[in-house]
């Protein structure tokens, strides 16, 4: 089934779609392909802008149902900027956090002089020295045994000297967040008050069980020995039972759909989850040497998943799973695209090439109307 709408009702959207089909014809043929030829099984896109999602498709199938806007997927590591990037944003507003701190001062196992100058953001911006990934659920369980794990692994070069993406930094910036005084409250819990707070709707760690019949299935795991359906992918996030800052988020298209256009809006000037001026340090390309990264987030280059069309202002995320969010402010346009490529196995990796194809499509349509 598909939607078009353009900012209103999603009722109102279902009678005026075949008036407005011709809208996205090109993205929407690249994504029937795509579940054609076994890119995924099950995607569901949202374009938008400031003012509201303007087209949303959903194609392929779960549990032999055709997919529905409502289906809800793993989003895998946008949990790094729609949970953990965002919160650390707003503890900075609050003035609870100082993202210069030397880190050592939370985590006492960080105690090597290798690492004494990194801070919250090196972590955000993946240029602690910390490695991309390691195994640990196969070793350990639980924050303590994660943590201190972490705090003593050997660093892969020179902190600040150039910037490796890492699970792992993140990780210990979901731990830093739960430790926020006064409240010391968990990431998870905090998260769902900032969600209920903004109306994002179906944005949660561990999803309630009235949720798994609309939930896209991931891999089948043989280390855990079954198909997984919504409990998380990625394996070092359930070792943590299921919240870290780096995996462990679901959600709907619509969900993040809204925060999207949450933080568009704050690029634009209007204050919502964040004040204008931090929401716009953080997305700022950082100066680490040879690095695209902001805080939390990258930006666009040319051989980005975003696509050549993107402005060079845009920012975004993707997700281990077959997921991404693309912002680009000076187009006004937010790109939200959902799938479950690791089903039945993380080995498929057509959407490497896919998704900038997507993005160039959506583009070249907007420059279109524009």
């Amino acid at each position: 089934m598909r939607y078009i709408r353009r900012g209103g009702d999603r009722a109102l959207c279902r009678t005026i779609s075949d008036l407005v089909d011709f809208m996205y014809v090109d993205a929407k043929q690249l994504i029937d392909d795509a579940v054609r030829v076994g890119t995924f099984p099950a995607a569901v896109i949202e374009v938008g802008d400031a003012s509201g999602c303007q087209w949303t498709y959903a194609a392929g199938t779960i549990a032999h149902t055709d997919v529905a806007v409502d289906t809800v997927f793993d989003l895998a590591s946008l949990t790094k900027v729609i949970a953990t990037t965002t919160l650390v944003l707003r503890h900075v507003d609050a003035q609870l956090l100082d993202i210069d701190r030397p880190i050592r001062e939370s985590f006492h196992a960080w105690d090597s002089d290798d690492r004494a100058i990194v801070t919250t953001r090196d972590l955000l911006r993946h240029s602690a020295g910390l490695t991309a990934h390691l195994p640990l659920f196969r070793n350990y369980g639980g924050r303590q045994d994660f943590e201190s794990a972490i705090c003593s692994s050997v660093l892969e070069y020179l902190p600040r000297s150039q910037a490796i993406y890492s699970d792992l930094g993140f990780m210990l910036l979901g731990f830093l967040l739960a430790d926020i005084a006064p409240r010391q409250t968990s990431l998870d819990d905090q998260f769902r008050w900032l969600a209920a707070d903004r109306d994002w709707g179906d944005l949660c760690f561990r999803p309630d069980r009235s949720l798994l019949k609309r939930v896209a299935p991931t891999e089948v795991d043989d280390w855990r020995g079954r198909l997984l359906v919504g409990e998380v992918h990625d394996e070092n996030c359930y070792a943590l039972g299921g919240v870290s800052g780096h995996a462990g988020l679901f959600g709907t298209s619509a969900a993040v759909g809204k925060f999207a256009r949450d933080t568009l809006l704050a690029t634009l000037g209007q204050s919502t989850y964040a004040n204008t001026q931090t929401v716009q340090e953080f997305i700022r390309r950082t100066t680490v040497p040879g690095s695209s990264r902001a805080l939390g987030w990258d930006t666009m280059l040319t051989t980005s998943s975003c696509g050549r069309c993107m402005s060079d202002e845009a920012f975004g995320h993707t997700g281990f799973t077959g997921t991404s969010l693309w912002i680009d402010p000076k187009h006004n346009k937010y790109v939200v695209l959902l799938t479950n490529r690791v089903n039945p196995t993380r080995e498929n990796n057509g959407i490497v090439p896919f998704r900038p194809r997507l993005h160039d499509a959506i583009m070249r349509e907007h420059q279109q109307q524009s």
